[in-house]
């Protein structure tokens, strides 16, 4: 029987336990291998120095919006996205064993995870909102007294990561709330013929009426479907913006056709990622 593969090592923003454990999971097996990161930069200084094969990455929630530290990761780093997953969100309130909700004041959480679970707080105006670097870590923390909290907000998986106590779940303020993370590694995804993929792009374009809809035109005029537009300041550039777009390329392989004349308007242009396209979703 011949050996089996070793792990692979992801690195991730936080602690064993997070969304983004469980997304590194879901995309490379129960046995991944995790780098803790203590923020998103050293998540990407982590895949360019080798120190891990693969760098997990939230880019997008469907309450919360864009995760715009993560796209100017993307352009300032020479990485590719080489696949992507979508991860059902459902957070859970995380205690001490033994403790109960009318006993918090106190509840720790990363700021998106905050952000997704504004209703909560709402219902429990006694309750104030801490703000921490990972969800997972201040589960750990907790369970260990170093975190100035009575309970967390996170992913059930932390809970059972560190031993904790779930006094409550769904605490998303809608059912629907997924988070798209990106899988980045030095080395672009191979190409599978025929199959379905997702280009990701980042361009740059000149001050004048109509830059920006004539690139789009050349991709409508080869029907592919622009899925994400997104703007961002360019530092020590005032008022420029660097755009970063993902499209779905057709069967025939149009993308090929129209960024040519994408990348002939552009100031500045570069193909992120062409990668298979997200299918499921976690529950």
């Amino acid at each position: 029987m011949p050996p089996s593969n070793p792990p692979i090592t992801v690195a991730i923003q936080g602690e064993a336990g997070s969304f983004s454990h469980a997304a590194a999971a879901r995309l490379h097996g129960p046995d991944v291998r995790l780098k803790p990161c203590p923020d998103f930069e050293d998540v990407f200084q982590s895949v360019v120095s080798g120190e891990a094969a693969r760098g997990m990455v939230p880019i997008e929630n469907t309450l919360a919006g864009s995760v715009r530290e993560n796209y100017d990761c993307l352009g300032a780093h020479p990485l590719h996205i080489v696949s992507e997953v979508h991860v059902r969100i459902r957070h859970c309130l995380i205690a001490r064993p033994g403790a109960s909700l009318a006993q918090l004041h106190r509840v720790a959480s990363h700021p998106m995870a905050l952000a997704q679970c504004r209703r909560f707080f709402a219902a429990h105006p006694d309750i104030v909102a801490v703000q921490s670097y990972d969800t997972a870590g201040s589960v750990r923390d907790l369970m260990a007294s170093r975190l100035e909290a009575d309970a967390v907000i996170g992913a059930a998986l932390a809970a059972e990561t560190y031993g904790a106590h779930i006094l409550a779940r769904d605490l998303e303020d809608h059912p629907e709330n997924y988070t798209r993370f990106l899988a980045v590694a030095r080395e672009p995804a191979p190409p599978k013929a025929g199959s379905a993929a997702k280009v990701s792009l980042m361009f740059t374009l000149p001050d004048v009426p109509g830059a920006l809809n004539r690139a789009l035109d050349a991709l409508a005029a080869r029907g592919l479907n622009l899925t994400k537009i997104e703007s961002r300041p360019i530092p020590g550039r005032p008022w420029e913006y660097m755009f970063y777009v993902d499209l779905l390329d057709t069967p025939d392989g149009r993308a090929a056709e129209a960024l040519p004349f994408l990348q002939h308007d552009a100031s500045e242009f570069r193909v992120l990622g062409v990668y298979p396209p997200a299918t499921g979703d976690e529950a």
